[in-house]
């Protein structure tokens, strides 16, 4: 069954597995200690920041875990939308085993200002209440929306005058930055950002995220902590081999701006049936849509894409590095035929 249903449903990218067929030759030291992994990192610096510290985990729950563990004490919190990753996709993870209570904020378009943020800080300093100490938020978002460098940069600007951190949650990073146009630097270090989970899974990895620290003041203890939270891989070189095909040359970005590309075909498609509506604007690889009455359960029955919002028949569609112009059309014409089927029974 063909599936606009998650980007991690997407297979692995050819040159990710070619890259995995190289490194499996022969025996290597194990638990990072070996040529792939230093080279990985040195790569991840390239792309964060020379000063940066960066620590290849298994998954991206593990990498916001990870995170949220290293800059907050068992007091502090963590303010995030209500619709962030961290607060309803981790199954309450950051909460059982990072120890840190999430203030999670109501947005219209998933993301986080600054007003926001000052929100949630009126008991600051009252032993009686939880310390805010972590900012997270996610690029792209939930809602397929994402922020500019100028909004990251006034969200970090504004967290450290209050003693705060700025952590991002970048599963799809990548998808930003390249409907920005910018590097990976340019939406993190250069703004001020403390700490990224970086993602490579949604972007054509078998496994693999990295937790990049951009002032490596914070990533003291780290190596610890990864080996506590379950994140230290063994066979360390297979995680290093992935980011080193996805970040020596271009793939990230070529995977991750043809995922984008994908979503911005779908959206025009989707525009020209009767009846369909947008429910978010398309920033990165993710259509948020409501479809005439009738018209999924019909489409259903030959795609897989999820219900992001049953009171309102809000779906979400999401494209991957190997989503087909071909896909993206025939979809399109699938939900127009189910479009006119519905009318014709009305």
């Amino acid at each position: 069954m063909k599936s606009f249903a998650s980007d991690n449903n997407a297979g692995v990218h050819p040159e990710v597995l070619a890259a995995l067929a190289e490194a499996n030759d022969g025996h290597a030291t194990a638990y990072g200690d070996d040529p792939w992994t230093a080279r990985a990192e040195a790569l991840l610096r390239g792309h964060f920041g020379e000063q940066s510290a960066a620590y290849l985990v298994f998954n991206g729950s593990g990498a916001n875990v990870l995170c949220l563990r290293a800059l907050c004490r068992p007091w502090q919190s963590v303010i995030c939308t209500a619709q962030a990753h961290v607060n309803v996709d981790e199954g309450g993870a950051p909460e059982a085993l990072a120890g840190v209570k999430l203030q999670a904020v109501q947005t219209h378009d998933a993301k986080l200002t600054p007003e926001h943020v000052e929100w949630q800080l009126g008991r600051l300093g009252d032993q009686h209440a939880v310390q805010p100490r972590v900012v997270s938020v996610t690029q792209s978002t939930e809602l397929g929306t994402r922020y500019s460098p100028y909004e990251l940069h006034a969200l970090a600007h504004f967290a450290h005058e209050r003693g705060l951190l700025l952590h991002v949650d970048g599963a799809r990073l990548a998808n930003a930055a390249a409907a920005l146009g910018v590097s990976l630097r340019e939406i993190t270090t250069d703004v001020g950002v403390d700490a990224v989970s970086f993602g490579g899974t949604k972007n054509g990895l078998l496994m693999g995220e990295a937790v990049v620290f951009c002032d490596p003041a914070h990533a003291e203890g780290f190596a610890f902590l990864r080996k506590q939270t379950l994140q230290l891989a063994s066979k360390g070189r297979f995680l290093a081999a992935q980011f080193i095909a996805l970040l020596e040359g271009d793939l990230w970005h070529r995977s991750a701006a043809h995922a984008n590309a994908m979503a911005a075909r779908l959206a025009d498609a989707l525009l020209a049936v009767p009846g369909v509506r947008l429910t978010q604007p398309v920033q990165a690889n993710g259509v948020f849509a409501v479809l005439p009455p009738g018209a999924a359960e019909r489409v259903r029955r030959d795609w897989r894409f999820y219900t992001w919002d049953e009171g309102t028949g809000e779906v979400r569609l999401m494209c991957a590095w190997d989503t087909t112009p071909d896909e993206v059309d025939a979809f399109a014409a699938d939900v127009a035929r189910a479009t006119e089927t519905a009318g014709a029974g009305s």
